[in-house]
């Protein structure tokens, strides 16, 4: 046997100090002088860090905001508006928005009918395009059957293009978006960028500049519940979003955009994007190009004269006598001069270069006269 010529102290120090790293109850140490006694593997600590840092608290989660729009999931006011947010980093971004444009959709939701959700992929956000509209959207992402949450901290509709004042809020498929996450007690805003003959795609750049800072401040105060409660927020921006004038609180105007109803020729009458197809020959384009073109002066001429043209008849399966009559119109809408003198009315903030921010409730309940008067029409009308 080897004689042990180390201090007895030190030899008893190095003892205490291997029994308390022992990490198994297994593992022999060696015989300094006489075994030390054993320490149970479960009062031993696995490590001096571990004895002595309590565990680390849980790391807070950001406050998530889901992003949708009117006019597609691929429009440049959408993608520049979330890579904007995710670079600040303020928040968990999620994109739920319609496979297709969607701009005119207004409030409609899709029944009897099977919607697809296919991932997509934006930079930093968990994004999906969905079948329908953008209502659809909105409501599908806050179920909880796509996503793991069912109640964001804010819902953007936006940044869309065109302005959405005076009653194109009742068509507006982005407003619609908004308004179905206030439905479903979510705070949302929608924000769109007032185009332009002259507007170019640089300028939703800078309409997602002048608006970030607003939709941060909304993250914020929705928190703390300074947020305005029970509407939503329709957020116009003007043409040149950097010579803004500010942000102006207005009221919603009640004029309204004429329609304007063009009849259409009959060979115009597919679906966008089915006129010409991918397996024509360029002179066999050329000459559609050339009948679109004389169909549609025609039409202009003849909508010019009050007359309605394009008569199909079909005769096959049916008596002689019996026509079918088919007509092809078009839709479009033309603005009305400005008849609104007060400067806090949406439409003319925004002429007048003003970033307009008009509340806008869910109530339709009418007011007290009209209900009165309501109620005096009906008892007279009964009796």
């Amino acid at each position: 046997m080897t004689t042990n010529h180390l201090p007895p102290s030190l030899v008893s120090n190095l003892q205490n100090v291997l029994a308390a790293r022992r990490g198994d109850g297994d593992q022999k140490e060696p015989d300094l002088s006489t075994p030390p006694e054993e320490v149970p593997h479960s009062e031993a600590p696995s490590s001096p860090t571990a004895a002595a840092e309590p565990n680390p608290p849980p790391q807070e989660s950001k406050p998530i905001v889901l992003v949708t729009n009117g006019d597609g999931i691929g429009s440049p006011g959408l993608t520049l508006l979330v890579e904007a947010l995710v670079r600040d980093g303020l928040c968990d971004v999620h994109v739920c928005a319609p496979d297709s444009d969607k701009s005119a959709s207004g409030h409609s939701v899709t029944l009897r009918e099977t919607l697809a959700a296919s991932s997509v992929d934006i930079n930093g956000a968990a994004a999906f395009e969905v079948s329908g509209t953008p209502a659809d959207c909105v409501s599908l992402a806050l179920s909880g059957a796509l996503f793991s949450w069912s109640k964001p901290a804010l819902v953007v509709s936006g940044i869309n293009k065109g302005s959405n004042c005076v009653h194109d809020i009742f068509y507006s498929g982005a407003i619609a978006g908004a308004r179905e996450a206030l439905m479903c007690g979510v705070p949302s805003l929608s924000i769109s960028l007032n185009w332009s003959n002259e507007s170019q795609e640089s300028n939703f750049k800078d309409a997602v500049d002048v608006c970030l800072p607003l939709i941060n401040a909304a993250i914020r105060d929705v928190e703390t519940g300074l947020f305005p409660k029970s509407c939503l927020l329709n957020i116009e921006i003007p043409p040149s979003p950097l010579m803004n004038k500010g942000f102006k609180v207005t009221k919603q105007s009640l004029r309204r955009s004429m329609p304007s109803w063009q009849a259409v020729s009959a060979n115009r009458h597919a679906p966008s994007g089915q006129f010409m197809s991918m397996h024509q020959s360029l002179g066999i384009q050329l000459a559609q190009l050339s009948r679109d073109a004389s169909a549609a002066g025609a039409a202009r001429r003849l909508n010019t004269q009050r007359k309605n043209v394009e008569i199909e008849s079909v005769a096959a399966g049916k008596s002689e006598n019996q026509q079918v009559v088919k007509k092809y119109f078009r839709l479009e809408f033309q603005e009305k001069e400005q008849e609104d003198l007060d400067e806090t009315i949406a439409s003319k903030a925004l002429e007048n270069g003003f970033i307009a921010v008009t509340p806008l409730h869910i109530s339709l309940l009418a007011e007290p006269d009209i209900q009165a008067s309501t109620a005096d029409w009906i008892t007279s009308a009964l009796n």
